[in-house]
């Protein structure tokens, strides 16, 4: 059976994203940029909405992403990506399956393989598969810092979720990561 995690960044008031899809307050310290190179080549496929596919495709694969994180970039660019999207038809990014029907029933069917899969970012898609009871963990990166406005990351969730914290890391920056399941 598949595993299913996912993987976001959020404030402390609990957005994953501010306005205009803004992640420029998240922090990208020494630490972080370690951890994400080290955490990006563990082989899952990753998984998006339109919105953040969008925003990943459009970094990821330029001279820029290999100057500033060269490890991340590459593990980015070769990794399996999926996107769910009713609208997206064409995907430039390497490796990229679009999904643009049922997103929970395809994923149930993908959850039958032996693969792992990661959701990174891509709120109102954790918020659907967390509503069908497909998430098999939880990471999320709390940032020491709070935004006016942005979208919180489980916006219109429709049932209660409820998680077990099962490990945590304080980063020198003061960001923590947060580790969870969901609680039985």
């Amino acid at each position: 059976m598949g595993h299913l995690s996912s993987f976001t960044f959020i404030t402390l008031n609990g957005f994953y994203k501010g306005p205009d899809n803004d992640i420029s307050w998240h922090r990208h310290g020494g630490e972080e940029a370690e951890f994400a190179a080290k955490s990006s080549g563990g082989g899952s496929t990753l998984l998006f909405g339109r919105v953040t596919y969008e925003m990943m495709a459009s970094f990821w694969p330029t001279p820029m992403a290999h100057e500033s994180n060269p490890a991340v970039a590459a593990n980015m660019n070769k990794a399996e990506k999926i996107v769910f999207s009713k609208t997206l038809t064409k995907a430039s990014w390497s490796n990229t399956q679009i999904i643009s029907t049922d997103i929970t029933a395809q994923l149930q069917k993908l959850k039958q393989q032996d693969k792992n899969y990661t959701i990174l970012g891509s709120g109102s898609i954790l918020t659907q598969l967390s509503d069908a009871g497909l998430v098999d963990t939880y990471s999320f990166m709390l940032d020491p810092v709070a935004i006016g406005k942005g979208t919180a990351i489980f916006n219109n969730i429709q049932g209660t979720l409820n998680l077990r914290l099962v490990n945590s890391h304080v980063f020198k920056s003061g960001v923590i990561l947060l580790n969870y399941e969901p609680a039985v």
